[in-house]
């Protein structure tokens, strides 16, 4: 029985463990998920070969990547695992929940499931590469997973959902992740020219629009105006500097973008 999960991607950043790679290669064999990309691997993937047991195949035909942008390049969403609340974690979906839309997506193409290392889960950083996040329901007094365990309730739960309901292709074909993230580097550009966001801490804002715009379904020609929209920001950046108007605001918002005949006394 295909359970979906084949299209799904499970990427693991920065393992430490060789017995916690072999395991999660075995939950994901147990699951019916065939696709695992590993970042920047610090575990010795030949133990962990031998942890896997029936799932060497696995580990032997992962994926071994530099960065999160290449193992997730052409995937139509990336979803970012944390067990952290507040600050840019504040929107984490429960894992039942999301399910459903991530096996929707899987129809047009792969989708990608990230995982951080043992010792402190994805940082910042990583998360910048995921459209959204997902939580899984634990305790408040003790809500870290050993990394095995995280990816065998992400593979099952991601099974149940697609056993519910047979997942149909989305009503608009997602852009890659490689595109998408593209756009959001032209847009902070845009953005940092323009003076709208804080030079000091563009991250900030930026997260907030990662946030707004992975709740939504980004296509190709989403993406197209969007840069399209990014590169008229630039040009009229480059206008305003040749006349001497001031270019960069101080508080993360252009006050110079408003003209002064509007500005509130």
């Amino acid at each position: 029985m295909q359970s979906g999960l084949e299209r799904v991607r499970i990427v693991l950043v920065r393992p430490r463990g060789a017995g916690n790679v072999g395991a999660a290669a075995r939950a994901m064999k147990n699951c019916g998920a065939g696709d695992l990309a590993i970042v920047r691997p610090r575990a010795r993937l030949a133990a962990a070969e031998r942890m896997a047991v029936h799932a060497r195949e696995l580990v032997r035909g992962a994926r071994v990547v530099n960065d999160i942008a290449t193992a997730v390049a052409d995937c139509r969403m990336v979803v970012g695992t944390t067990s952290r609340a507040g600050g840019y974690r504040a929107g984490a979906e429960d894992l039942a929940a999301l399910a459903p839309a991530l096996l929707t997506q899987a129809e047009a193409g792969p989708v990608a499931v990230l995982f951080g290392p043992e010792d402190h889960g994805l940082s910042n950083a990583d998360l910048r590469h995921c459209q959204r996040l997902c939580s899984i329901d634990t305790s408040d007094e003790y809500a870290s997973l050993n990394l095995a365990q995280a990816v065998l309730l992400v593979c099952w739960e991601l099974r149940r959902a697609a056993r519910r309901a047979v997942p149909r292709p989305p009503a608009i074909a997602p852009a890659p992740a490689a595109a998408v993230e593209a756009l959001y580097d032209h847009l902070q550009e845009a953005l940092l020219r323009i003076g709208f966001l804080n030079p000091q801490n563009p991250e900030h804002l930026m997260f907030t629009l990662r946030a707004l715009f992975g709740r939504t379904t980004l296509s190709e020609h989403d993406v197209r105006i969007l840069r399209g929209m990014a590169r008229q920001m630039e040009w009229a950046a480059g206008e305003r500097g040749a006349t001497g108007e001031p270019m960069i605001a101080s508080g993360g918002v252009a006050a110079a973008s408003v003209p002064r005949s509007r500005r509130a006394p």
